[in-house]
């Protein structure tokens, strides 16, 4: 049983720790895959959540069913659209096995049909030869390949996991960090209280699921729980309905909170916006300090509809100074 805080529950039984990325190889299930783009079986060899998907692309084997083999990734979910079975059902019977036997040979993941269109005779008798999964959409191909990209994309995205708070505050992602006990998690009950969402406490799971975006989720065992000191663990979506959680967000800010250091300069202008890198994401930071009588949660709202204005082009920093009629540029100096 774990008794430690919510982060070290998380990682029992992990492949990656606090703050590092995992170096294993990454994997989907070929169920969660037919679960997302609504696929239906027409041969599988074993169970759908046995077999693993590693590659983030699929391939449409066009040239492979033309004859040429070399670079062939069998690493990817092969997708047959319509211009593949049509190209398919011209060639001769001798012709057809041979290019059939040899994509099935390669034994990839999986092979989806698009579009409705039933498996030949002879995909279901490779499949079967060679205990390749083969299945079925009714979805139009370049939709069909965009969902799974999609999928793909997102179950394996470079991640890492980070001791902090993760919280959706007017729609926009915030990562709230800082040292133990400087109140990331109480900060948190007091948002949800104000109608806000909770995603993830203590451990949240960073994934790069493309060049500018980083998702943010909760480890699956201690989703929608939260610790408090003095309380215990809380579970938020039964206290204060299923309305107060979220799955998953887009990390859109980071606050770093800390005890107020009355010897340091804290920004006072927001002139300039701070980055933080996160898998090779620049994502916005601020730094907030800490003490008595500061309300955190009203800090942080406004920290985020400022942050959503300076995405929209507006700053209100600069909008004074013009008033003022000083030069921004000469600040920023």
């Amino acid at each position: 049983m774990c008794t430690g805080p919510l982060y070290l529950c998380a990682r029992k039984n992990r492949k990656y720790g606090k703050g590092r990325p995992c170096m294993s190889e990454f994997s989907v299930s070929l169920a969660k895959l037919a679960q997302e783009a609504n696929l239906t079986v027409a041969y599988t060899p074993y169970e759908l959540e046995k077999v693993m998907v590693t590659a983030t692309e699929v391939y449409r084997p066009g040239i492979l069913l033309a004859g040429y083999y070399e670079n062939f990734d069998n690493k990817r979910v092969q997708i047959i659209g319509l211009t593949e079975m049509s190209y398919l059902e011209e060639l001769s019977t001798s012709l057809r096995n041979t290019h059939l036997e040899k994509l099935f040979s390669f034994q990839p993941p999986a092979v989806i049909l698009s579009r409705g269109m039933q498996p030949l005779s002879e995909m279901m008798q490779y499949a079967k030869q060679y205990g390749v999964p083969l299945l079925m959409s009714t979805e139009m191909t370049s939709a069909l390949m965009g969902m799974l990209i999609t999928t793909l994309n997102k179950e394996l995205a470079p991640r890492i996991t980070r001791h902090g708070v993760l919280v959706e505050v007017y729609g926009e992602g915030i990562l709230i960090l800082g040292d133990s006990g400087v109140g990331k998690s109480e900060t948190a009950i007091e948002l949800v209280k104000r109608g806000h969402r909770l995603i993830a406490d203590d451990a949240v799971e960073l994934r790069r699921i493309s060049y500018k975006e980083i998702l943010g989720t909760a480890p699956e065992n201690i989703r929608h729980f939260i610790e408090l000191r003095g309380i215990g663990i809380v579970n938020v979506a039964r206290v204060f309905g299923i309305g107060s959680v979220r799955s998953s967000v887009e990390v859109e800010m980071v606050i770093q909170l800390e005890p107020w250091d009355r010897t340091k300069n804290y920004d006072r202008t927001g002139l300039e916006t701070e980055y933080t890198d996160i898998l090779g994401v620049k994502v916005p930071k601020m730094l907030i300090p800490v003490m008595p009588g500061r309300n955190l949660a009203v800090i942080i709202e406004t920290a985020a509809i400022n942050n959503r204005q300076k995405e929209m082009g507006y700053n209100a920093a600069k909008e004074l100074l013009t008033q003022l009629g000083l030069n921004t540029d000469d600040n920023l100096k």
